[in-house]
């Protein structure tokens, strides 16, 4: 049986954690797979729950740390070497670019037959300035030249590292959409809306708005609220704002609100603009207990929480970014250039006053979620690409 190296950056709450341990578990009939990744950092929610409640023992290599640190990424690469000699793998699959950039450079020197790459996100945009980014991309365009095959999770990613940032060449890309167990957000929607709903204390009337995701830098905050003051000098009242997730820029984000006159607050019960929930493990009960969910990210992979959030009938508003495009029913959202402050308000605020986009896309969104980001159908796509990778080696 054909062996696999899965190595991921860290096991934080994420996408990537999901679809690794479904990859892991779900494959294990045809290949043996050793998944290993960094643990969570300080404000961040540990994932190992995820495989181990699939009954998975990933190995965590606390070597890995998310920030460049010579030292520490130079024993996090002996480690995987060794980890190599010892497993013997006929794959190493990295995702993302930690993970990526390690795994790859170990796999390279320990001449591992096929080397993949999943890139879930890129920082070739809005992350870094001009010298830090070609640093990053020339890194990319090397390990990418030793690399089998690239895997990416969308058509315009596919079209990013080919076409635009000229990473590798088109043949060598593979698409391969992230998927997910998404029974959880079609089910117990009412019961879970209720709870919500009555923990916030929203009234029946009131729209709940909601944008999730850690507080960091690139997913733009500063934009949700200002969208939220917005709503308030036209007059929308109704409505009460969930920022789920934690994270570095909370301080930042909360002088946003004062800056642009959002009043906020930790406390569930409290009667202001924005609450800050923290993270929310049980997210299906979240979703269900919204009614728009928003992202206002400078750059994206494929955005977990849209997929998730079509899955359980909500309307979207959203920055066109990464592969939204792709992953977002054209009924179900409404997108706008992340240039274009005024087109996302606007668009919140059409979607805040015209409740019928809410009810026309619950049902259209749950089946577009289903049909294309289920894990059976990632599992199936990874499996004829390995297989069609080892009859070339």
């Amino acid at each position: 049986m054909p062996k696999v190296l899965r190595i991921i950056n860290r096991f934080n709450i994420g996408g990537i954690t999901y679809n690794v341990s479904y990859l892991s578990k779900y494959l294990e009939d045809d290949f043996e797979t050793l998944l290993v990744g960094g643990p969570e950092e300080e404000g961040e929610d540990s994932s190992l729950f995820i495989p181990e409640g699939l009954g998975l023992k990933p190995r965590v290599l606390n070597q890995f740390q998310r920030e460049i640190n010579l030292k520490s990424d130079y024993a996090a690469y002996k480690e995987i070497k060794k980890i190599i000699r010892e497993f013997k793998p006929d794959i190493v699959h990295t995702h993302a670019s930690k993970a990526g950039a390690i795994g790859r450079l170990a796999a390279i020197d320990c001449h591992v037959p096929i080397i993949v790459h999943t890139f879930h996100g890129h920082v070739f945009h809005s992350y870094f300035g001009k010298l830090k980014t070609a640093f990053y991309k020339n890194i990319e365009r090397y390990l990418a030249k030793h690399s089998t095959a690239i895997v990416a999770i969308s058509n315009k990613q596919k079209e990013e590292l080919s076409d635009v940032f000229q990473i590798t060449s088109k043949d060598k890309i593979h698409v391969v959409p992230l998927g997910f167990d998404l029974t959880k957000f079609t089910l117990n929607k009412e019961q879970n809306r209720k709870d919500f709903r009555e923990k916030y204390k929203l009234k029946e009337e009131q729209l709940a708005i909601g944008i999730i995701g850690r507080l960091a830098p690139i997913k733009n905050h500063a934009l949700f609220i200002e969208s939220i003051a917005y709503l308030k000098q036209k007059g929308i009242t109704n409505f009460k704002a969930f920022i789920i997730g934690d994270g570095d820029t909370r301080d930042v984000i909360t002088e946003s609100c004062k800056t642009n006159n959002v009043s906020w607050s930790n406390n569930p019960t409290d009667e202001v603009d924005v609450i800050f929930t923290a993270w929310i493990t049980n997210v299906e009960w979240a979703l269900h207990g919204l009614d728009i969910v928003t992202l206002t990210s400078l750059n994206e992979g494929t955005p977990v929480s849209i997929i998730e959030a079509q899955a359980a009938g909500k309307y979207v508003v959203s920055t066109n970014v990464g592969g939204i495009e792709d992953v977002l029913h054209p009924e179900c959202g409404l997108l706008s250039d992340i240039k274009d402050k005024p087109l996302f308000y606007k668009n919140l605020y059409n979607a805040c006053t015209q409740k019928d986009l809410l009810q026309k896309s619950s049902e259209k969104g749950e089946k577009w979620a289903i049909s294309k980001f289920s894990y059976t159908r990632l599992v199936d796509d990874m499996r004829q690409l390995y297989t069609q990778l080892l009859k070339r080696a």
